[in-house]
């Protein structure tokens, strides 16, 4: 008689399930008082305008941190920032080996370098179709095919059954750098019984396919080769393939390639140490690209998102040291708009052509871009091949799970589920269901630190964002009476020609003093008191003059 136990296993996104990026998935698997735990991937996402000086944001592990003894091992699936970018930050609190082939290996070691715990960190590097024995998880990796060299598909082995995690990926029949998708793999999963799939959403919306890198490799040749002048490409560091191609297209057209930015030159170097890159020119540095004739010299460069420090927007600003763009030169963005990134794109579009310089984008020119991620007839086809009984979308926004949940049941797939960050899917035994929701959130990376999600520090910085800062200062004598001021100053606030600042502010310092002068005596011997008492006043008159309420700090001085 088999012997009864209450093991589970369970899925627990705390990043990427109802937004794309900031991955941070986990598996459990034991009874609920004693499981062990597999990490996989541990991502970023970026600041944008709602997060004022925030530009590295990362999942909260508050929740798995405290059950780091029982982490057996951390997986990564491929080497995207939104995969692997907050490792550095984050393993210190997980403290878990990690296991990753040698592309993402060679990447990973330069972010745990750069937080100076590398030497603490034990990676152990797996061939692409190794496998890995962690506890009870026995993880397969299966070649699949993306955007950046050796990304992967995990098949998580259980006593209770197997999870097919997909990572990102698409379907690629030519990807110019790497094997193409296993899907001979997928299918033995398949015939052996899938339990779950945990797959990528991003493209469950569009229609089709999502193309071919050999189809790009052919459109970005003969654009380039059409060209006249300097010619720029900004397209991901991490699509190496990409990079290739336009290495190819500028020599075949006679041109030098610099590579400008230093996430171009890291992932160049990450390429040369897997073996890719190989039969190419060596690249040219940037003082010397700018002494070849214009139609000799090609810049690949950073920033194709509007990124602020990143190369090209320091080139659309006149601001990089050796890269100019002007009048009969190009700039051709082989890459997509991620969503969120709509204006400081167009922002750096329309500074570039104030130069001169002419654009070349997908939607002018179809072909010199495809996604990364899987359209619905790819999507069909990985679910023909593994045969899941349990669909668990995932990096996507809560649309996109919806609609990838409606597709599978479309698909006949007995059971689909769609968990928010923080729910706990139980997957066997018994049907799928959310058993728990556990603590869940962002950390941000502030001034090099990382704090609270709505900490005070980044309320204050919207605040002052919006409406702008009142400094009030003023010098109270032993008697209580003002010796000094009141003196305010703005930052922030609107003047105009028939009501300019410095009249509102000194109608401002006025109401001040008669604040003051109305305390009591007792009052005005407390410089708490004084402080709430004129804060008060300036958030009321304010409110009439500007109709907002800006931040108002008051100072006390006693002499």
């Amino acid at each position: 008689m088999k012997k009864q136990t209450n093991d589970e296993l369970v899925f627990l996104p705390l990043g990427g399930s109802n937004e794309i990026g900031m991955n941070f998935n986990c598996y459990g698997y034991g009874p609920p008082d004693d499981r062990k735990w597999i990490i996989v991937d541990v991502g970023v996402t970026f600041g944008d305008q709602t997060t004022p000086g925030v530009e590295i944001i990362l999942p909260d592990p508050e929740f798995i941190e405290d059950y780091a003894d029982d982490i057996v091992g951390i997986v990564l699936t491929h080497a995207h920032e939104d995969h692997i970018g907050a490792m550095g930050w984050l393993w210190p609190r997980l403290r878990a080996p990690i296991y990753a082939t040698p592309f993402t290996a060679f990447l990973l070691r330069e972010k745990l370098r750069e937080r100076g715990v590398l030497d603490e960190a034990e990676i152990t590097e797996v061939p692409l179709s190794g496998k890995i024995q962690l506890g009870p998880f026995e993880v397969e990796l299966i070649t699949l095919t993306h955007s950046i060299p050796e990304p992967n598909g995990l098949a998580i082995r259980t006593p209770l059954g197997t999870v097919l995690h997909t990572g990102d990926w698409k379907i690629d029949p030519d990807p110019l750098l790497g094997g193409v998708t296993d899907a001979d793999a997928i299918r033995r999963l398949g015939d052996e019984g899938v339990l779950a799939m945990v797959c990528d959403s991003t493209n469950v919306f569009v229609d089709g396919v999502a193309g071919s890198e050999a189809e790009v490799r052919v459109k970005m040749n003969a654009l380039i080769g059409s060209l006249k002048g300097k010619v720029a490409v900004a397209c991901f560091a991490s699509n190496v393939a990409r990079m290739d191609t336009v290495i190819r297209a500028a020599e075949a057209n006679g041109r030098k390639v610099c590579l400008v930015g230093r996430s171009m030159m890291r992932m160049a170097a990450a390429a040369a140490s897997v073996g890719l890159f190989k039969g190419h020119a060596p690249f040219v540095g940037e003082g010397e690209a700018a002494k070849l004739p214009h139609d000799q010299v090609l810049y690949l460069c950073t920033g194709s998102q509007g990124e602020p420090r990143a190369a090209l927007s320091r080139i659309a600003d006149g601001s990089h040291p050796h890269v100019r763009l002007g009048a009969g030169d190009h700039c051709v963005f082989s890459s997509r708009v991620i969503p969120g990134n709509d204006i400081p794109i167009r922002n750096l579009q329309n500074k570039l052509a104030d130069r001169g310089v002419r654009l070349y984008t997908e939607r002018d020119h179809p072909g010199i871009h495809v996604s990364g991620h899987p359209c619905r007839d790819e999507l069909k086809e990985m679910y023909a091949w593994a045969r899941p009984q349990i669909a668990v979308p995932t990096h996507g926004e809560r649309r996109h799970l919806l609609e990838h949940v409606a597709l599978a049941k479309d698909l006949q797939v007995a059971q689909a589920i769609a968990p928010r960050n923080g729910d706990m899917v139980r997957l066997a035994p018994g049907r799928a269901e959310i058993i728990d929701e556990t603590p869940s959130g962002r950390l941000y990376v502030d001034g090099g630190v990382i704090t609270a999600e709505n900490g005070e520090a980044l309320r204050e910085r919207r605040h002052a964002s919006h409406s702008g800062i009142l400094m009030v200062s003023i010098a109270m004598d032993d008697e209580g009476a003002i010796a000094s001021g009141p003196q305010v100053r703005a930052i922030g606030l609107p003047s105009a020609e028939d009501k300019p600042l410095e009249d509102a502010l000194d109608e401002l310092a006025d109401q001040v003093e008669d604040v003051v002068k109305r305390l009591s005596g007792s009052d005005r011997d407390d410089d708490d008191a004084i402080e709430q008492a004129i804060n008060r006043a300036i958030k009321k008159a304010t409110h009439r003059l500007w109709g907002r309420r800006p931040i108002v700090e008051t100072t006390v001085l006693r002499v």
